[in-house]
């Protein structure tokens, strides 16, 4: 779905998922990307974001997932609780595995926040993604 530059976001949405209904979607993906948790105004439009898509769809959103930089540092866990109060956040995905970061801070994530990591991300194709695996996180966070 796209708008027009400066459209509400929350219009886009709106759109997004009045199109998803119509067309009976299994699934309906919203990119949110952009919004900095220290931008009040970016949180206040993903808040809107999510009423709107509360309204249109019965239990929606069934999933919300937080995509961190793996080398960003104690910085994630500011943005984990900051999206996690806006949104409800329901998983992590992890992006950037494919360089040298380790994305170690997913384990504070998960020990204060109770957030898991659900995929990572290994380069910058589809097939480039990848569903979590603590086993294999933790043997390569070691080796």
């Amino acid at each position: 779905m796209k708008h027009a530059q400066n459209s509400d976001p929350a219009a886009v949405a709106y759109d997004a998922c009045s199109a998803a209904l119509a067309r009976k979607a299994d699934y309906l993906i919203l990119d949110t990307a952009g919004r900095l948790h220290t931008q009040k105004n970016l949180m206040k439009e993903l808040e809107k974001i999510r009423d709107v898509v509360t309204k249109q769809i019965p239990g929606a959103p069934h999933e919300v997932l937080l995509v961190l930089d793996a080398t960003t540092g104690q910085n994630a866990i500011a943005q984990a609780k900051m999206f996690t109060q806006t949104v409800n956040v329901s998983g992590i995905f992890l992006a950037k595995l494919d360089g040298t970061a380790r994305g170690g801070i997913v384990i504070a994530i998960k020990d204060q926040l109770n957030i898991p990591v659900k995929f990572i991300g290994l380069g910058e194709k589809p097939d480039d993604i990848a569903e979590f695996d603590p086993a294999t996180f933790v043997d390569a966070l070691f080796n």
